[in-house]
């Protein structure tokens, strides 16, 4: 139950002290966000565990706070009885004792609370010009064909940078653009370091970026004529000034920011252990698949050439041959039986001639005769004919598809190491060709390949 309920009627909840600090902390901690706090350092104590104890006080308060080791390592400058700074932290309570406390996550000298305005009101300002909306935002590369970083030669930043590429992708070539990133001069100079690596082109990708520092270190990031040579930048910018928890102008500008140098490295450069088992990967599938589909090829192929001997010309001529044989045949019995029947008729009818002795009537038959037989014979050659010409279409067929009368026409067939060649891709430089021409074969050796 939470101090602020009521308890239920007739009940009395009774907390104990712990309880009641850590009840109070909570509140504490999630009734104020961190808060920026100016005063004066007094009763400043520095154990051996690393942590800053000390007082903050004005001319009219005082309250305890609390440095831990981790952030007072990043101080930038000496930190001492009487100095007049500028706190961000959080407003919390230590329980052994219930005394309300300040943890201080950041310490700047007084004369940085000027800048931390000003950096809040160009802040303002730019915000409202457009120069942090997404939708300038661009996306960076995958793959970087080369990196232009931006910053001191000489510091921290670059073999920082360095390094982490070393590491993981020591491919990527990298161009440093050099410039001051501290002082009076350094905003110019990022200036025009960033209009001579868009001006070279040779970079696809820019990494601004310098070491930690104190505010008025950072500053030269902070300037205006700096955040607008960020945004016309037509190459995908990342800013990476200063540690974490250091925020610059730049940062809000850029494409992309990143916490630190180092991590800058690591948001640019692709893993290259990671690649290489990706790319195994890749080589141990596209050869399963480079088997499979041979195999179904080579059963393709086997498959067609059983076609082809089936549907050779040979074949195709061996078949009409033995059916005009056959026709033949046939033919030749027809005309036999018809002149078997014809006689049987003549004999009959002479049979009868001779019983009735009817002259004319011999002349006649013996008429219709010859004229059966003249009709018969004609029928005969005109079949003969039609199968003659029919057998003559088919041969002609046969020669419009045979390969032969194809190679005959000018084309040819190209093979390498016993494949046929369909597409240029198919071979290299250096491979023996083997082209089949209409007679004779002619082989050539492979000059340059063109797709």
């Amino acid at each position: 139950m939470n101090a602020t309920e009521n308890p239920p009627s007739g009940e009395r909840e009774v907390y104990s002290v712990a309880r009641l600090n850590r009840e109070v902390r909570r509140l504490l901690e999630s009734g104020f966000a961190r808060i920026w706090v100016e005063g004066e350092i007094s009763n400043l104590a520095r154990p051996p565990s690393g942590h800053l104890y000390f007082t903050l006080k004005d001319a009219s308060a005082q309250i305890s706070c609390a440095l831990f080791r981790n952030r007072a390592l990043r101080l930038g400058f000496p930190l001492d009885n009487g100095a007049q700074v500028l706190a961000q932290a959080q407003v919390s309570l230590y329980e052994p004792r219930g005394n309300y406390q300040l943890i201080v996550d950041r310490l700047e000298p007084v004369g940085d609370g000027a800048l931390r305005r000003a950096f809040e009101a160009l802040k303002q300002q730019l915000q409202a010009e457009g120069l942090f909306a997404p939708e300038h935002k661009r996306p960076l590369p995958a793959w970087p064909r080369c990196l232009g970083v931006i910053t001191a030669p000489g510091g921290a930043a670059i073999r920082d940078v360095l390094t982490v590429l070393k590491r993981r992708f020591p491919a990527l070539p990298v161009i440093v653009y050099p410039t001051l990133v501290q002082g009076a001069g350094a905003p110019a100079g990022i200036v025009a370091a960033l209009e001579r690596a868009q001006r070279h082109g040779q970079c696809d990708v820019l990494l601004l970026t310098r070491g930690g520092g104190s505010l008025d270190d950072l500053w030269p990031f902070n300037e205006a004529s700096v955040a607008r040579a960020v945004h016309a930048c037509q190459v995908p910018l990342v800013s990476a000034v200063g540690h974490e928890i250091d925020f610059v102008i730049s940062d809000f500008v850029a494409d992309a920011r990143a916490a630190t140098p180092s991590a800058a490295a690591e948001l640019l450069s692709p893993d290259s252990e990671q690649l290489e088992r990706r790319f195994a990967q890749i080589r141990v599938t596209l050869g399963a698949h480079l088997r499979r589909t041979l195999r179904q090829r080579r059963e393709r192929l086997h498959w067609l050439l059983g076609r082809a001997r089936l549907c050779s010309p040979t074949r195709r001529l061996q078949q009409q041959s033995q059916r005009l044989d056959e026709l033949r045949q046939r033919l030749l019995r027809a005309w036999r039986h018809a002149q078997v029947r014809r006689r049987s008729r003549l004999q009959a009818a002479a049979a009868r001639w001779r019983q009735q002795h009817p002259g004319a009537r011999v002349q006649a038959l013996a008429a219709a005769t010859t004229e059966l037989a003249q009709r018969l014979g004609y029928c005969i050659n005109i079949q003969l004919s039609a199968r003659r010409e029919q057998l003559a279409g088919l041969s002609r067929a046969l020669d419009g598809i045979s390969p032969l009368a194809t190679l005959r026409r000018g084309y040819s067939i190209t093979r390498v190491d016993g494949r046929i060649v369909r597409r240029a891709t198919e071979t290299r430089v250096g491979d023996k060709l083997e082209t089949r021409l209409a007679q004779g074969r002619v082989i050539s050796e492979v000059c340059e390949v063109k797709g």
